[in-house]
């Protein structure tokens, strides 16, 4: 499948819609970060900034974080799980790998990863890759 960024967007609110979840469930409240003000986790080259995690007012989970990938790292093995990821490329190249199919990304790029199938990413150039991750549904 195909998926450009504008219909990556149109989708976002039908995905952000989708869940049902109790009435005293808080939705995420409105905020202005500077990037440079976010907490750093770091692990060897790799460093990630959780931008937020927390209900849409549909009720929805929605997990958003950045991460710098060092050359030839991946931030984790191949997985799968429930939610659904919207990775978007603002450095670098990642090679991504989704259900057995991989393509390379660079800045600019998005890549859409559908609940349960097995996907993975690597930066496989010479310099840091720099991505943003969309996280959208339940973490099960």
């Amino acid at each position: 499948m195909d998926l450009s960024r504008r219909g990556i967007c149109q989708a976002l609110p039908f995905l952000f819609s989708s869940a049902v979840w109790a009435a005293d469930d808080q939705p995420i409240q409105s905020f202005a970060t500077p990037f440079d003000k976010l907490p750093i986790h770091t692990n060897g080259t790799n460093q990630s900034r959780s931008i937020l995690n927390g209900m849409t007012h549909a009720g929805c989970p929605l997990e958003v974080h950045e991460t710098t990938l060092g050359a030839g790292q991946m931030p984790h093995p191949p997985h799968h799980h429930v939610h659904e990821e919207l990775f978007l490329m603002m450095k670098g190249q990642l090679e991504v790998t989704i259900a057995g199919k991989t393509t390379v990304i660079g800045p600019g790029s998005a890549a859409f990863v559908h609940s349960g199938e097995e996907h993975g990413v690597k930066n496989i150039g010479t310099e840091a890759a720099q991505y943003f991750v969309v996280a959208v549904g339940t973490e099960a």
